[in-house]
This record gives structure tokens, C-alpha cells and sequence, in this order.
């Protein structure tokens, strides 16, 4: 069934539990309702595939409201013909109070916005601004019309598709078609808290996998996350850092892990800095891996935001008040440690490296006249970094050091981390005065 016509009865009827659900709005393009999505309950609003009111906008900006008094997510689907022409500046100034009063309930109780037909314009801004966006395969998502943007030269292959959403950080979650968008902002929604003043979701505990011989970021996520819980965020961007929302142990958390083996790049910093901003806004406890290769060591990237964003994910991190929890399963150098293990309790794993910089690069400069007088320089190299990373930058000197608070091996990481969140749970933390940050946004 195609998009523009898919019915408020088969999308709202998919979406909450047994297709219960109570009609608060049933005129003009938009129409509203309310009743439990992944056992949570929720406020959804249901564009029906007409060209957009005044009137609508007013509707949308009503269960807003009413979402932040009680206390309840909302779930917008997205799908309209744009706005009514002749509506003029009426329209113009209430579409942007919808689009005023989406941020200034940003933080207060989740949004998730599910693109399932067309989402264009002033729509695509109000969709992005959500805290989550699902784009269903079958939807048409742009600012600018594709046709428009060729006719004048810029040709860009799958604009406006949900692809294409993806790869530029903006849907956080591409499904096949319309029943896969729903079922999974479902179950977002079952993960996500009630609002900001509300603890962490609680689901049915299930088992997790073992923990893998060697670190990967799959495995090991899938070894501290409960069995079926884990759903990938922003998969199409930022490819060296997964992003996830998961439980442990019943209570919902945040997971960040870096790759091993690769570095950093400004879109894996983005994407990891606005995930830590949405697990921090709703008191969601986020859990970071730590196993890679630095930041991308280019003056490229660094001209496209590298450094900036860099320094936007370590402000992120201290400025979050949610339980932070850093798992050290590799190399955690420098600039690397100082922007991703800022956290409350820390574990380090075996065969984890803390330090300043590459052992290898440390010890060129520790040890340079015992390696001048070597044979053999870069076996020598090779031996001191070995036996520095193991005394100096392995788990007992992180220990030592207040770098970690925990040693753990994979018996035994699952049960420290479960006991490091129940530490942090009851975890109460006040900034200093201010009126916001002026981290680099």
C-alpha cells in the first residue's frame, strides 16, 4: 500500500498496543490520538496525506502542549501535500509557533517524528527537529525539491530519499516500508522514558550474549545489552562509531563504542555527541566503549568541522549529568580518553592502553638513547612499547592512576557494569548557575 495512502486506522492501529487508541482530533489534515505504544503511553499525530491548515498547525501545537503537561512523548507521522497556498501569512505564522513551540518542548518529554510519505519544507524542519526520526524506504524527505535542485544544476543521486536522509545524520532509523517505521518507532517509544522528570524505561530483563575473544564493537555491545534489546541509531553516517539504545539488566540505557582499529572523524563525533545529548536530556544512563585509533589525524577533516566537533563530544560528556559509565577496551590515547572516558565509574578490561599518546610514540622520546644504541631500532621500539603499554598503560596502572575504577574481564564485564548503573542510579548531580553552555555547536 503506498504511503499517500496509507489510512489514520491501519498506521495508528499498528502503532499502539492491540490498536487501542482514543481520537482527540478528527478533522482537516491532521488528526490526533492518544494510547500506549510499547507499553509507554503516548500522544501520536497523523498527517493524512492533505495539504496542511493553519488549523493544523494549531492542533499539532495543542497536543504539544498537552503532551508537556502530563507528561507523554509524541509521536508525529508525517505525510502531507505541503501547506494550503491560500492560506498565505496565516499559515506562514503558525507554522512557525509549531516549529517554536517543537523546540521549546525539546527535552521536556521525547518527540519522534516517523516520515512515511511526503515531508518537505517547513515540514522537514519540524521532523528534523525531533529527538528521533524514522524514514520509511517508501517516503520522499527533503528541503528542497529534488526536480528543483536539478533544474538549477545540483544533481545529487537519491535526493530526497530515505538513503539520503541517512547518510546525512538526519533519520536516525531507515525502514523498508510503512508497517517496519511503525513497529520501530513502537518500540522507540517503549525505550525512551515518559518525559524528563521520569527514570529510565523498565522492560523484562533477557540474556546477552557471551563476550567476544576479541573486542568488536558489535559483539561487545551485544554481550552487555540485554538479548533483543539493542536498536542501532544513525547507522548510515559515521560508520567508525555505533550508536545504540538498549536495556541492562530491565532498565533502559544509551551505548556508545567506537571501532577498533579505526579513527574518529567529524561525523562520528556528531553523531556521538547529539546521541549523548538525548541520553542526557531524558536521564538515560549512557555506556561508552572505548577501543580506537584516535581522531582522524587530517587537515581535511579538520576543515570540515573535525576539531570543532571533536570539541562539541568531550563538552557533551561534561556537561551530561545522567550516569556515565566508560568500559576501556583498548586504546584510549590522549584526546580520545579526555573526550570519551569522562565518566562517572570506569572499568578497564585486559589488554586495555591508557596513556598520553601511542606507547610507541612515548617511548621515542623516554627511551631515545637506549634505542639510538640499539641494533636494531624498530625492534627495540617495538619491545619498549610492549613492556610500557603492559606497565605503564595497562589496567593496573589505569587503576593506579584514578584513570579507571574497576578491572574486569569478559566473565566478568557484564556484572561490573550491571553494579556500576546500580551505583549510579540514585545518582542526583546540579550544574553550576548558568543559562547554557557555549559548547561548539
Amino acid at each position: 500500500m503506498a504511503c499517500d495512502k496509507t489510512s489514520k486506522a491501519s498506521v495508528l492501529g499498528a502503532f499502539f498496543d492491540q490498536g487501542s487508541y482514543t481520537s482527540l482530533s478528527a478533522q482537516g489534515g491532521v488528526e490526533a490520538a492518544f494510547g500506549c505504544a510499547g507499553g509507554q503511553p503516548v500522544y501520536a499525530l497523523f498527517q493524512n496525506g492533505q495539504a496542511l491548515s493553519a488549523k493544523d498547525a494549531q492542533t499539532q501545537i495543542r497536543i504539544l502542549d498537552l503532551a508537556a503537561q502530563t507528561g507523554n512523548p509524541v509521536v508525529t507521522f508525517y505525510n502531507s501535500n505541503g501547506g494550503k497556498l491560500e492560506e498565505g501569512l496565516a499559515l506562514l505564522k503558525a507554522n512557525a509557533a509549531l516549529t517554536a513551540k517543537i523546540g521549546q518542548i525539546s527535552g521536556v518529554v521525547p518527540q519522534i517524528a516517523v516520515v512515511l510519505g511526503v515531508c518537505a519544507g517547513t515540514a522537514a524542519l519540524q521532523a528534523a527537529g525531533a529527538d528521533l526520526c524514522v524514514v520509511s524506504e517508501e517516503a520522499e524527505f527533503f528541503f528542497t525539491a529534488p526536480f528543483t535542485s536539478a533544474a538549477a544544476g545540483d544533481v545529487v543521486e537519491g535526493a530526497g530519499t530515505a538513503a539520503l536522509a541517512a547518510k546525512a545524520g538526519v533519520a536516525a532509523l531507515v525502514e523498508k516500508d510503512t508497517e517496519a517505521a511503525v513497529a520501530a518507532a513502537a518500540r522507540l517509544a517503549g525505550l525512551m522514558p515518559a518525559n524528563n522528570l521520569a527514570g529510565p524505561a523498565i522492560l523484562a530483563p533477557a540474556e546477552p550474549a557471551a563476550w567476544p575473544a576479541k573486542y568488536e564493537a558489535d559483539k561487545a555491545l551485544a554481550a552487555l545489552a540485554d538479548g533483543g534489546s539493542l536498536i542501532e541509531l544513525y547507522a548510515g553516517c559515521g560508520k567508525n562509531v555505533t550508536v545504540a539504545l538498549g536495556a541492562v539488566n530491565g532498565s533502559a540505557a544509551g551505548f556508545v563504542a567506537t571501532r577498533s582499529g579505526k579513527c574518529l572523524c567529524h561525523e562520528c563525533v556528531s553523531k556521538a555527541a547529539r546521541f549523548v545529548r538525548l541520553c542526557d536530556a531524558f536521564s538515560i544512563p549512557v555506556v561508552t566503549l572505548v577501543d580506537c585509533e584516535g581522531f582522524v589525524p587530517s587537515a581535511s577533516d579538520d576543515l570540515t568541522g573535525g576539531i570543532r566537533e571533536a570539541s562539541r563530544l568531550a563538552f557533551t560528556y561534561a556537561d551530561a549529568t545522567t550516569g556515565r559509565v566508560a568500559l576501556l577496551a583498548g586504546k584510549a590515547l590522549g584526546p580520545v580518553y579526555s573526550a570519551l572516558a569522562q565518566a562517572d565509574l570506569t572499568i578497564a578490561l585486559p589488554g586495555s592502553v591508557t596513556a598520553l599518546a601511542d606507547p610507541r610514540t612515548l617511548v621515542t622520546v623516554l627511551n631515545k638513547e637506549e634505542l639510538d644504541a640499539s641494533g636494531s631500532i624498530e625492534k627495540a621500539t617495538a619491545a619498549l612499547a610492549g613492556e610500557y603499554s603492559a606497565k605503564q598503560a595497562g589496567p593496573e596502572a589505569a587503576l593506579a592512576a584514578g584513570c579507571a575504577d574497576f578491572a574486569a574481564d569478559g566473565k566478568t564485564v557484564r556484572a561490573t557494569l550491571v553494579a556500576a548503573l546500580d551505583m549510579l542510579s540514585t545518582k542526583r548531580a546540579r550544574r553550576l548557575p548558568k543559562k547554557h553552555g557555549n559548547m561548539s555547536l
